[in-house]
């Protein structure tokens, strides 16, 4: 039997958190095939993945309380002859890989978690930055509490203003580095929330490639070694509740919860084939 450990990483809001309601939901539930099954449960508690799949089940968002309960998540999954690999969700927010980004530095305890053999990379494929007018700049230097930009003053620069792809592939590059460099790794790409872009009709590595050429680019010409695959994964299945029950995300939230089974909510896409399987991702990692 041989053991592999996966780390799952991304930015803040990147579907890390809806990913895990809903794999440990799919894992427990054994209603739809898997690659994978579940083993026993490592660090965190079932307690607080029981609360943050149930809210997943009921299409609500992920109250930050819940996604904070524990600090680390950790299990080992099961193939089918008995290969184990050890899945750990940093349960620290994405705003500690903004940290590595903006401060060039990390905990210790993070550093020792990002040294897994396989690497899972969220990124919001509906959410993604890049370069800005100053009236954007604006609008983000409000949501951080900057003060805003006075017209004819020269924008000044914030790490967090880099578009989406700049701070993923330094993430990576930093991941090749010491003291959390390992050597070459599997990675797998994972565009969330892909119900909301997959009507452009692109596989996910051609919307990758045409979204954020910088990265797709560093994969492509694999000056650290990593090994990649692209997916297209939508965990929630659509829009969860709003304030006001008569907004269409409040109706379309109502259908999600009418589903028979909860898990063919989810979609995994890879190239131009569909399944509801959220470890496939993961079973490749360990190939």
């Amino acid at each position: 039997m041989s053991e592999q450990s996966v780390v799952i990483i991304g930015l803040p809001e990147s579907g890390k958190t809806t990913y895990l309601a809903a794999l440990w939901h799919v894992v427990t539930a054994r209603d739809v095939p898997t690659k994978l099954r579940f083993g026993n449960l490592l660090a965190g508690t079932a307690k607080h993945l029981n609360e943050i799949a149930a809210r997943w089940r009921n299409a609500q968002k992920q109250e930050r309380t819940l996604m904070l309960g524990s600090r680390v998540v950790s299990m080992n999954l099961k193939s089918a002859n008995d290969s184990v690999v050890k899945v750990t969700f940093p349960d620290v927010p994405g705003e500690e890989y903004r940290r590595m980004w903006e401060d060039r530095d990390a905990n210790p305890d993070v550093i020792a978690i990002l040294r897994a053999g396989g690497v899972l990379l969220f990124m919001n494929a509906d959410d993604i930055h890049g370069p800005n007018w100053i009236a954007d700049e604006n609008a983000m230097y409000a949501k951080w509490g900057l003060a805003p930009i006075a017209p004819g003053e020269p924008v000044p620069w914030h790490p967090r203003a880099a578009p989406t792809q700049v701070q993923l592939v330094d993430m990576l590059q930093l991941l090749r580095s010491p003291p959390i460099d390992i050597g070459p790794r599997k990675l797998a790409i994972m565009l969330s929330v892909w119900d909301k872009v997959s009507g452009e009709g692109r596989t996910p590595a051609a919307f990758l490639a045409e979204k954020m050429p910088l990265l797709d680019q560093y994969l492509r010409h694999n000056a650290d070694a990593w090994t990649h695959v692209t997916y297209g994964i939508s965990a929630q299945g659509g829009d969860y509740d709003d304030v006001d029950p008569e907004k269409e995300k409040a109706l379309e939230a109502e259908a999600l919860r009418q589903y028979d089974k909860a898990s063919t909510r989810v979609d995994v896409v890879m190239g131009d084939v569909h399944s509801h399987d959220l470890t496939e991702p993961l079973a490749w990692l360990m190939e």
